[in-house]
């Protein structure tokens, strides 16, 4: 009896892992704005991390102008992940950590690029390290 109830659970865990990450970015948008103080730094930065993947992919594809808008997508999720970061301090130290990632892999994708299109993607990765540099100045600067 236990250890069918244990599969069960364990096949439930699968499903609705597999069903979380299926949402897009809009359901987690949403889910996002609705959740706990605690548990938005991470739902902002999985959102900013999906839009980066899209940067990548649209840049690629040649979709310049969409993948312009998605890096200020990037920047609009980074900067409330920021926030929420501040409002749930333990929650600091990753979010800074995804910050630093995800600014560099937009320096990455800058030097793909052509000289038109390398400036929004320069200021954002300007601007997630910005925000990366004020968390870090929260978790070790005085008066903390």
């Amino acid at each position: 009896m236990r250890h069918s109830l244990t599969i069960a659970v364990v096949v439930l865990a699968a499903v609705l892992n597999c069903a979380a990450a299926k949402e897009t970015v809009q359901q987690l948008a949403v889910r996002a704005d609705a959740a706990r103080p605690e548990d938005r730094p991470g739902l902002y930065i999985e959102i900013a991390e999906r839009q980066l993947k899209a940067v990548a992919e649209l840049f690629a594809a040649g979709k310049d102008e969409e993948a312009v808008a998605a890096v200020k997508d990037v920047v609009t999720n980074s900067e409330k992940a920021h926030d929420a970061a501040i409002l749930a301090p333990n929650k600091l130290k990753n979010t800074e950590i995804s910050l630093r990632k995800m600014a560099a892999k937009l320096r990455d994708i800058k030097r793909t690029l052509g000289f038109d299109e390398q400036a929004p993607v320069q200021a954002a990765s300007d601007r997630l390290e910005a925000l990366r540099t004020n968390l870090l100045s929260k978790m070790f600067g005085k008066g903390k």
